[in-house]
């Protein structure tokens, strides 16, 4: 029997829902997936052991953890510890937040799109931290180029998000763009990088469904940004659009929540 070779992807990988749910759509489409994970000093490190569980879990050989240390960059809660994690902080949609959803939903398109100018200092919260998606694609694009993979997937999502700047259509468009440009197996003209983002324009209810329907592991997923004694906040932004998420879907959540009070 012939052994026919399966083209690889390079999957970004947290050991969240999202990711998770990219991870599994890659292993659908028949790809040989190598899951990249970074240790980055983030508050929320236990999502690293989730992660290694999911992995387990899919029998996937080819784990990749990669360490940073981006609490010398500091600018976020979620590597600054002085700097508290907002609570509570998205309980209730706005009308500018339901019309910005239902124009990406519609067109792909985010309003003002290539102008920063119109996003304004307020709709990003402190816990993005600086640069995070453009620093974690390069080493992917740098672990694909190595490993002559075509394809990245990010679990990026812009319909029930937090405001991250890196999670937009036309940022990932411009990365891949860029990728093309500056990588030899590229200008060489030895493969083409494809950056894939399959749950940009879901809800998470939608997430959750498809999480379901193609067997994704929801119970060994981890979202929240600031774990108590172990189990996850509910308070933060993370938490809370999960836990939405999952009251939509009308399908309980397994996360195991502090009890505040």
């Amino acid at each position: 029997m012939i052994d026919i070779k399966r083209d690889k992807a390079v999957v970004l990988f947290s050991g969240g829902l999202d990711s998770s749910t990219t991870l599994k759509i890659a292993i659908d489409e028949g790809l040989d997936v190598i899951p990249l994970t970074f240790f980055y000093n983030q508050r929320h490190k236990i999502e690293i052991e989730h992660a290694k569980k999911i992995v387990e879990f899919f029998n996937i050989k080819n784990h990749i953890i990669i360490n940073l240390d981006f609490s010398e960059i500091k600018g976020s809660a979620l590597v600054d510890l002085s700097i508290g994690v907002p609570k509570n902080r998205i309980k209730n949609d706005t009308a500018k937040n339901k019309t910005q959803r239902n124009n990406i939903a519609e067109t792909g398109e985010t309003e003002g799109a290539g102008n920063a100018r119109s996003i304004k200092p307020d709709d990003i919260p402190i816990t993005y931290v600086p640069a995070r998606n453009t620093i974690f694609l390069s080493y992917a694009i740098a672990v694909a180029e190595v490993n002559m993979a075509s394809n990245i997937f990010i679990g990026a999502n812009y319909i029930d998000y937090s405001g991250y700047p890196d999670c937009r259509p036309d940022y990932l468009r411009t990365f891949e763009k860029m990728a093309n440009l500056a990588t030899k197996v590229s200008v060489t003209g030895e493969i083409s990088f494809k950056i894939n983002a399959p749950l940009l324009k879901l809800t998470k209810k939608d997430i959750i469904k498809r999480a379901l329907e193609i067997g994704v592991p929801i119970e060994l997923t981890y979202s929240c940004y600031d774990p108590i004694e172990g189990l996850a906040c509910g308070v933060c932004d993370s938490c809370i659009i999960r836990q939405k998420g999952f009251s939509q879907a009308g399908v309980i959540d397994p996360t195991k929540y502090y009890k505040h009070g």
